[in-house]
């Protein structure tokens, strides 16, 4: 059940980074507007996600604020690995093709990748009993 659900927040998360992306190139396209769109998805998919799976898959209640925003900080660190992975992934799609929609294809896989890997690390180093 705990699989289905992540799988189930991975694909809400994805939607929410692309619907921000979008978003960010509605309002502004330019010097570096992938990098600026790509950033502003990851910062709202990053929070929903971390909200999602801190109650629902690792069951976590912080103690307090400051060990919330402790997991917070860790979770986020495991995710600049992940990050790297998703970016690269966006930014070659939209290097090497010619279509204005590869680079959210890119974006897909690169997340899909990326939240696979993110799950062994939190529950590892953010989540650990």
């Amino acid at each position: 059940m705990i699989a289905i659900r992540y799988v189930l927040f991975a694909i809400a998360s994805t939607i929410v980074n692309l619907l921000f992306q979008y978003l960010s190139f509605l309002l502004y396209e330019g010097f570096l507007d992938l990098y600026l769109a790509m950033f502003t998805g990851t910062l709202a998919g990053l929070i929903l996600k971390y909200v999602l799976d801190k109650k629902y898959i690792f069951f976590h209640t912080p103690k307090s604020k400051k060990d919330d925003g402790k997991k917070f900080l860790l979770y986020s660190l495991m995710g600049v690995f992940t990050t790297f992975i998703f970016w690269g992934f966006e930014i070659w799609f939209d290097y090497m093709y010619e279509d204005e929609n590869a680079k959210y294809l890119g974006a897909v896989l690169g997340l899909s990748i990326g939240y696979v890997v993110k799950y062994f690390l939190d529950k590892k180093f953010v989540f650990k009993d």
